[in-house]
């Protein structure tokens, strides 16, 4: 597939919380716009957190945070990845996090250091700061959130360096 020829689809990002007197509202819904593309890949992010437990009286955008792939220290991240037909991220990579993802749909493969794992819609997978890698060899869009959690341990020895 020509790496220009795939059309993202937009996300509709609805974000609920409370107005100054307590009342429950939608505070915005519409696309969501911070993207960041690797590749034949596409990454937005949803929301993001400084701390847990989180402040969900702060009114900022956490979605519009310019982030690494790690949450801030002691914090959360969730974005949601679409990988085209053909997509590829083979670099096996890890990061210092836990990371709760669920198949929206498609299917995907993550590759480990000596295996891989096909998830297909409505699966979810628990990672644990393990070495892991990306492709979708089907021929329909893979669409994948992931909510990372900031973890330890940091830099062990026994572990190879975590993604920044």
């Amino acid at each position: 597939m020509a790496e220009n020829s795939y059309q993202f689809k937009p996300i509709r990002r609805i974000v609920a919380g409370n107005d100054e007197s307590g009342k429950s509202v939608i505070i915005s819904d519409g696309e969501a716009t911070n993207s960041r593309q690797t590749g034949t890949r596409r990454s937005t992010l949803i929301w993001a957190t400084k701390e847990t437990p989180a402040d969900f009286l702060n009114l900022e955008d956490a979605g519009q945070w310019d982030l690494g792939t790690p949450p801030p220290p002691g914090g959360t991240r969730f974005c949601v990845i679409e990988s085209p037909p053909g997509a590829t991220y083979p670099a096996l990579h890890r990061t210092d996090t836990i990371d709760y993802v669920l198949c929206l749909s498609g299917e995907i493969t993550m590759d480990l250091d000596d295996s891989s794992v096909v998830m297909k819609q409505g699966d979810v997978l628990v990672q644990l700061g393990n070495n892991h890698g990306w492709r979708n060899e089907s021929s329909e869009p893979a669409i994948v959130a992931f909510v990372l959690v900031d973890g330890k341990p940091k830099f062990s020895p026994k572990l190879p360096p975590p993604r920044t």
